[in-house]
């Protein structure tokens, strides 16, 4: 089977035979496209490549990279197949969540800021090790997480949207009892109906004092102003990157609140993620073309 495919990169390798064109969601789509089956969405590109998907009349698959696709799933023509990129940035947005987790409990804004004042002035801090940690969202990612937070030996609780006992993992109906154990909440949950909201006004007081609120999946799993009445108050911490609203707007008093570290939602994108992305998007092109069953297929 002979297929032409849409694909962001110009060194994925492809069957021969296939015929690939380039679009990497920066310059203008090329000419000649009405013939693409085969989609791969450009990486943290914005809201254009996500447009192009109805302008492919003969599409059959959009593959996308990051893990959430929950935006995509009202573009997609009847017909047409989506996967997700499970997997691809489990590492990098582990890594991300220990970053900020570890610049939270060991205060490193505040040596920053020494270090640009010449300043040696020094105090113990909270530490990782030996701390309860409540991860919400259960998925490949967490558990990622999970692996380096018992690495770092904190006390680790699974949280997902359905209990399973018999893997030890909490259904999100439980946090009301879980959250005032917690010194440590890290939210891994997608934009859903479900999860929009989660942690309110109502959740956040649940926590227990100097508790720290990690958020490195979707902003909308918080309520923004209830965290901003909380860690104003000096009360929580946080550390996140994401947010809602998105970008946060450059005025927003939560940016310079003592005790919140921010960074542009960027856990999913280091280094590791690239080659990863390019080999399954090498494998699904070839899965396609010999008829083979894809992987991450997203139910609809």
């Amino acid at each position: 089977m002979s297929a032409r495919v849409l694909l962001p990169w110009t060194d994925i390798d492809v069957p021969e035979g296939v015929d690939a064109a380039y679009y990497d969601g920066v310059s203008a789509p090329p000419d000649g496209l009405d013939g693409v089956e085969f989609y791969v969405l450009p990486y943290d590109r914005g809201p254009e490549p996500p447009k192009l998907i109805r302008e492919l009349p003969a599409l059959r698959v959009v593959q996308s990279l990051s893990a959430g696709v929950e935006t995509l799933v009202p573009l997609l023509p009847d017909g047409v197949r989506l996967a997700n990129g499970r997997g691809l940035h489990d590492l990098s947005v582990a890594e991300h969540a220990l970053a900020l987790i570890h610049a939270a409990q060991r205060d490193l804004p505040r040596w920053f800021a020494q270090q640009t004042r010449g300043e040696w002035t020094r105090e113990h801090t909270r530490s990782l090790a030996d701390s309860r940690v409540l991860l919400v969202g259960y998925g490949s990612i967490g558990q990622a997480i999970e692996r380096q937070l018992v690495a770092a030996e904190a006390v680790v609780t699974r949280v997902a949207s359905h209990a399973r006992p018999d893997d030890g993992v909490h259904g999100v109906d439980e946090l009301p009892g879980l959250l005032p154990e917690a010194d440590i909440v890290v939210l891994i949950l997608p934009d859903t109906p479900s999860t929009r909201g989660l942690f309110d006004a109502k959740a956040l007081a649940a926590l227990p004092d100097d508790a720290l609120v990690v958020n490195v999946g979707r902003g909308t799993a918080i309520d923004t102003e209830a965290l901003l009445a909380e860690t104003r108050s000096g009360r929580l911490r946080a550390g996140l990157d994401v947010v809602d609203p998105e970008p946060l707007p450059s005025d927003h008093p939560l940016w310079t609140v003592p005790g919140v570290v921010i960074t542009p939602h960027i856990a999913g994108g280091s280094a590791s993620f690239y080659p990863r992305a390019k080999k399954l998007a090498a494998e699904q092109v070839r899965r396609y073309v010999a008829g083979e069953e894809l992987l991450n297929l997203v139910e609809r």
